[in-house]
């Protein structure tokens, strides 16, 4: 990729507006539009459902391309101790643990909020 000024002495590299990088070193997540979109930026809802008769924690609203959700599921599925997955880019977590969800994803950096009743 070409830089500023690409060919004269001002010639510069492309860097990142979040951490400052040349683009070829930054490791911010990105959206597939290729725009950066770091934990902060996103708004998660959390909300529970019953589903087949029983409760379950539904996370929405997370960019698929920027979050590693696969990743985010097994961290959250294991500090609770429970069952989940991921389904239509929306995570699945077993149980009614709306609250105890939204306090970790806003102290991993998410600007998460409780959605319902």
């Amino acid at each position: 990729m070409s830089g500023l000024f690409d060919g004269t002495s001002l010639e510069q590299p492309v860097t990142c507006e979040h951490c400052a990088n040349p683009l070829a070193d930054c490791t911010c997540p990105r959206t597939a539009s290729g725009r950066s979109c770091p934990p902060s930026a996103q708004h998660p809802r959390v909300r529970r459902e019953k589903r087949r008769g029983k409760w379950c924690t539904v996370v929405a609203e997370l960019d698929p391309d920027a979050t590693d959700l696969k990743a985010l599921s097994k961290s959250l599925r294991t500090s609770l101790g429970t069952g989940g997955g991921i389904t239509d880019g929306e995570l699945i977590i077993q149980g009614d643990h709306r609250d105890v969800i939204v306090s970790k994803l806003n102290a991993l950096g998410y600007k998460a909020k409780p959605s319902g009743g």
